[in-house]
């Protein structure tokens, strides 16, 4: 039976430490699937057609992983895809308090249903996508923290980052 993982999370946008839990958990799993999950409570910067298509070219057709997006409990989806594995990173112990209580509750709602944790790795601690769309808006440049495509396309939402400014 296939391992199968999804890996869900905004992914606005995508960065090089999203990438390099990609990358880990491929060599953990048969399969992983990227999930773009709608959150409301956030305001995005890019659509998530955006999203879906940065994270594809920045994948470049690698073997073993797809993307895709929802919108409803995480643990319908998983189920839905022949998933039994959420994949999470982190990347300081700041956040393990709430993806542990969100870990709890998919597996209060689907027994099944089990997290693992990833931490990221030591380059991409500080890498956020939050801190990463922060610096371009006041015009320092990301390049390095992110997918060749990412920094094109923020460049189109940001003319101010290419200051020279480089983080």
């Amino acid at each position: 039976m296939k391992k199968i993982a999804v890996y869900p999370g905004s992914f606005d946008p995508i960065t090089n430490g999203h990438l390099d839990i990609i990358k880990r958990g491929l060599s953990m799993f048969d399969e992983l699937i990227v999930l773009i999950a709608y959150n409301s409570t956030k305001s995005s910067l890019f659509t998530v057609e955006e999203r879906v298509e940065m994270i594809q070219e920045a994948l470049g057709g690698k073997k073993g992983v797809r993307v895709d997006s929802y919108d409803g409990l995480l643990v319908d989806y998983v189920r839905s895809a022949g998933a039994n594995t959420i994949l999470r990173g982190l990347r300081a112990m700041s956040e393990f308090e709430y993806e542990f209580q969100m870990a709890l509750m998919n597996r209060r709602i689907n027994r099944n249903v089990e997290t693992v944790f990833l931490m990221t790795g030591y380059k991409w601690f500080y890498t956020s996508s939050t801190i990463i769309k922060e610096v371009a808006r006041l015009g320092a440049s990301p390049k390095g923290l992110i997918p060749e495509i990412v920094y094109r396309k923020m460049q189109e939402k940001f003319p101010q980052m290419n200051k020279g400014k480089v983080i």
